[in-house]
């Protein structure tokens, strides 16, 4: 095998270990980096004898093919001993100045740019006053950290515990933090300080190949710290009326599970009577699928040169608000379209005993019956089931009338001063402009829920219990700019009817 074939063989090795890790999502492990840092030093090395074969090949006179043989053997020697020598050097360099020498080595750098490069990097840890910036920590993991806080701290996010070299980096613009970036890795500052912020641009989208590049990588941790700082803060309100679940795959789930209920009574057994065998009764309920959605969204190269770093922080956290409020309104859209469930029997209906068909607005009455409707059901098996009222869930616009039911002492309007049987009643008010959208001109329902303890209801699964949206870089990125992916796997099962009821509820009045 020739040292062309060589070559070519040491290359797509680099690329499959490159392409593991961009698969995996990850960096480079550290068995990788050495085989990478190793093939890195063959390729130089083989390239350099290459171009030397290639210059005694055309310099060689015609039929002297021995001749041509030797030179090139020579060469190669020659070539492979002033590899070696510079990777000697280097390595001695940097470790005097306690510095990784492999960038160094695998990138080509000569002996002269090898000092000027741990110059910076020594003005930069110990000089801030010449770069502004004093990172914390040793390690890169520690400037990626104090990078992606600084990012958030700048757009106006609250960092916890922020670091001083955060707040120092803070002070970058996008261009800067780019230059910064590449100068870590072994690029010549000066060269990328003259560049344009449209070349600047061109040279960070290369890194995004590189799954330990520095920039792609800084983006990623601030757009998924801003997510889930956006995502939690979205006032959504099916949590209070629903259960968290979990599946492992998107394949459709039987809920066969034991039901309140299904044990039976248990059995007197008489002085030296034998204990009955028995087998708890069970009963199918409804399947449960998880489903993807997801939406792409790009740092733009207008963005960049703008130095707009809203792509980073505001822009993916309104796309997981926007996978939180989706989760929401399927919810009450649930509710509210009240179409059949596992039993083909809609979800509120007569047959179900959830539903007061005479519709009216939350007064004392129509709590009270609805209260009592709830905790007169059975089970599947005609036993009671000890069923404890939790939440009232409501439109907006009824707020102040509630509040007036809650916590008056007597009977509004009584004139015998009746005690109020709801005063203080242990109910948890949800109100939900969601039901008022759907709703729009037409009548508008309410409903009441049971503690989730105590009965079942709606269902909320997650793909491995993961709630926030995930964030992933495309393998290929678009034309002109960064593209990152960012999808949620979720489901929304009735599991059953009993822990719901429903008033058909009235049109609502217009705010004035």
């Amino acid at each position: 095998m020739n040292n062309k074939q060589l070559l070519a063989q040491r290359i797509q090795r680099q690329q499959e270990i490159l392409d593991a890790a961009k698969g995996a999502n990850r960096s480079l492990n550290d068995d990788e980096q050495t085989e990478f840092n190793a093939l890195q030093r063959e390729i130089d090395s083989l390239n350099a004898a290459v171009a030397a074969e290639e210059q005694q090949n055309s310099s060689a006179p015609a039929g002297n093919g021995n001749s041509a043989e030797s030179g090139t053997g020579e060469d190669t020697r020659r070539a492979i001993e002033v590899e070696r020598s510079r990777i000697a050097e280097i390595t001695a360099m940097c470790r005097d100045f306690d510095i990784s020498p492999d960038q160094y080595i695998t990138n080509g750098a000569s002996l002269d740019n090898v000092r000027k490069a741990i110059l910076t990097q020594l003005r930069q840890n110990h000089a801030p006053i010449n770069t502004g910036v004093k990172v914390t920590g040793n390690g890169e993991d520690d400037f990626r950290r104090d990078a992606s806080d600084a990012l958030m701290f700048r757009s106006g996010v609250q960092v916890k515990n922020i670091s001083d070299g955060a707040r120092q980096l803070a002070n970058m613009s996008l261009r800067d933090l780019g230059i910064e970036c590449l100068t870590r890795e072994g690029r010549n500052s000066n060269e990328l300080l003259r560049m344009n912020p449209d070349d600047l641009y061109r040279e960070l989208c290369r890194q995004f190949y590189n799954p330990t590049a520095a920039f792609p990588a800084i983006m990623d941790q601030t757009i998924r710290k801003s997510i889930v700082e956006l995502y939690n803060a979205v006032p959504t309100t099916f949590q209070a009326i629903t259960t968290k679940g979990s599946l492992k795959d998107f394949k459709t789930t039987a809920d066969h599970e034991y039901v309140i209920g299904g044990i039976g009574d248990f059995l007197l057994v008489p002085e030296n009577g034998e204990l009955k065998p028995d087998m708890p009764r069970t009963e199918a309920l409804p399947q449960r699928k998880l489903d993807t959605y997801g939406k792409q969204f790009s740092m733009t190269r207008q963005a960049f040169i703008n130095d707009d770093i809203g792509f980073l922080t505001e822009v993916p956290g309104l796309y997981a608000a926007a996978a939180k409020k989706t989760i929401d309104k399927q919810v009450y859209k649930l509710l509210f379209d009240n179409k059949a469930i596992f039993d083909g029997t809609p979800l509120f209906d007569k047959k179900h005993n959830n539903l007061i068909s005479t519709g009216s607005a939350p007064s004392q009455k129509s709590i009270q019956e609805i209260i009592l409707k709830m905790q007169q059901q059975k089970d599947q098996f005609g036993d009671a089931i000890y069923m404890t009222p939790r939440t009232l869930v409501v439109p907006m616009s009824y707020e102040f009338d509630l509040t007036v039911i809650f916590h008056s002492a007597q009977v509004t309007g009584s004139s015998n001063n009746d005690i109020n049987p709801l005063f203080n009643y242990p109910l948890q008010v949800v109100q939900s402009p969601v039901l008022n959208a759907l709703a729009g001109d037409g009548v508008c329902p309410w409903f009441l829920f049971a503690d989730t303890t105590s009965a079942r209801g709606i269902q909320v699964d997650y793909l491995n219990g993961q709630e926030t949206p995930t964030v992933r870089r495309m393998e290929t990125p678009g034309t002109l700019g960064f593209v990152w992916d960012i999808y949620l796997d979720w489901g929304i099962s009735v599991r059953d009817f009993r822990g719901i009821a429903k008033n058909t509820g009235v049109t609502l009045p217009k705010a004035e």
